[in-house]
């Protein structure tokens, strides 16, 4: 790693500096297949900055430097870097991100982005909504493909009950579909084939197979339905308050019993900042509460992290406050493992996703929770979600608080 790394930022032989402004087209090798996506770069004269666009959003790096040779650009919040060495116009490197395991490097390349001819459009539509039956164990294995497409050109998310792939981007031509999407995390390469029976049939990453049928087909022969991310995970006895201690980033202890919660609605969001749909939901959650705080609206974030080391787990759910402006507390909970948040939460009954919402009443009683999070490169699920949530945050705020 260290001399891969030495020579990205060494090893180009370019002595006049090039413009990297402008749009590119990036491809990271993922076991040993190749995942397409387009970022945006610009240098000023005190920095560079790179981001990875996910549909209408820009994942922008926190920090980055340019030299005549070599381009580094640093993600804080995902707690990865990207180095590339600029030749004649292409840029080479890798995209490294850290975890207590060790750092998964994908080697990367990019070329100025060119628009390409228009193709054909296919006499098939694949557009609208279609139910994903997979092969994954253990989990909720049905999922949501949402495809918008116009002409030969397609985007779209898989949603599941944890949440989504960010916008997969491509080409639907001859029967065969092709997206793909990499913003920092969730590498995601989707392949299928439009059969003559009108379903598809492919793989999400050349592992997870698929076969799959537009959902109101699917829905009107019986067939297995997506889990309800209401109604998936629960708490034990809904008549107790879900209760919580752990420190804050600044190492107070924080709980359910403290004063500032009585009596108000609150949203206890467990999340991680290494999780891109935690990212995506901040500022949704970021929005709520500056709009309903003052009538009485708490938030509580419990960052279950990646690195396995206190300091750097702390300083890891910093980056994730600073980068959305976050005013309400988010306490260090504990470490992103198999069973962790039901040891460190253990009246929490079917825990499946990051992120997942507690919604508790003015009494202190759990009224819903909600797993996951439908981000923007879901559309219309997004807007949907966002008008659910406000409108159960209303109800809860607008009940009376119990008596002393």
């Amino acid at each position: 790693m260290k001399k891969l790394l030495a020579w990205l930022w060494l090893g180009a032989g370019v002595v006049c500096a090039q413009s990297i402004d402008g749009l590119w087209d990036g491809v990271i090798v993922m076991d040993d297949f190749e995942i397409p996506f387009r970022m945006e770069l610009a240098q000023s004269a005190k920095e560079a900055r790179g981001s990875f666009l996910d549909g209408d959003v820009k994942v922008t790096s926190t920090a980055g430097q340019r030299d005549k040779r070599s381009l580094h650009l640093r993600f804080d919040f995902y707690n990865a870097d990207l180095w590339a060495a600029l030749n004649n116009g292409q840029l080479e490197g890798a995209y490294v991100r850290r975890t207590r395991t060790g750092a998964t490097t994908y080697p990367f390349r990019a070329r100025r982005f060119e628009p390409a001819p228009t193709p054909a459009a296919p006499a098939a539509s694949i557009g609208g909504e279609w139910l994903l039956n997979t092969d994954v164990t253990g989990r909720p294995n049905v999922w949501r493909f949402l495809v918008r497409q116009s002409g030969a050109e397609v985007t779209g998310a898989i949603l599941r009950l944890d949440g989504d792939t960010g916008t997969l981007s491509g080409k639907f031509q001859d029967g065969k579909l092709v997206m793909s999407h990499f913003s920092g995390a969730r590498p995601a390469l989707l392949e299928a084939t439009l059969t003559p029976a009108g379903t598809l049939e492919g793989t999400l990453n050349r592992k997870v197979k698929f076969t799959g049928a537009r959902a109101a087909e699917a829905h009107a022969k019986g067939l297995p339905q997506p889990a309800d991310p209401s109604r998936f995970t629960s708490i034990k006895d809904p008549s107790e308050s879900l209760r919580y201690s752990f420190p804050d980033l600044d190492g107070r202890t924080v709980s359910n019993a403290d004063e500032r919660f009585r009596g108000k609605v609150v949203i206890v969001n467990i999340m991680g900042s290494w999780c891109p749909n935690c990212q995506d939901e901040a500022p949704f959650l970021v929005e709520l509460y500056r709009k309903y705080h003052d009538q009485g609206l708490e938030i509580v974030g419990l960052s279950f992290e990646a690195l396995g080391d206190v300091e750097q787990d702390r300083e890891q759910a910093r980056t994730f406050v600073r980068r959305h402006g976050i005013v309400y507390p988010v306490l260090l909970a504990g470490m992103v493992e198999p069973g962790a948040v039901p040891k460190k939460l253990p009246q929490v009954v079917n825990f499946d996703s990051y992120p997942t919402s507690f919604f508790i009443g003015r009494d202190g009683r759990v009224k819903s929770v909600h797993d996951g999070f439908a981000s923007p490169a879901t559309g219309e699920e997004h807007v949907k979600l966002k008008r659910e949530v406000e409108g159960l945050v209303k109800r809860l705020l607008a009940e009376k608080p119990p008596v002393s």
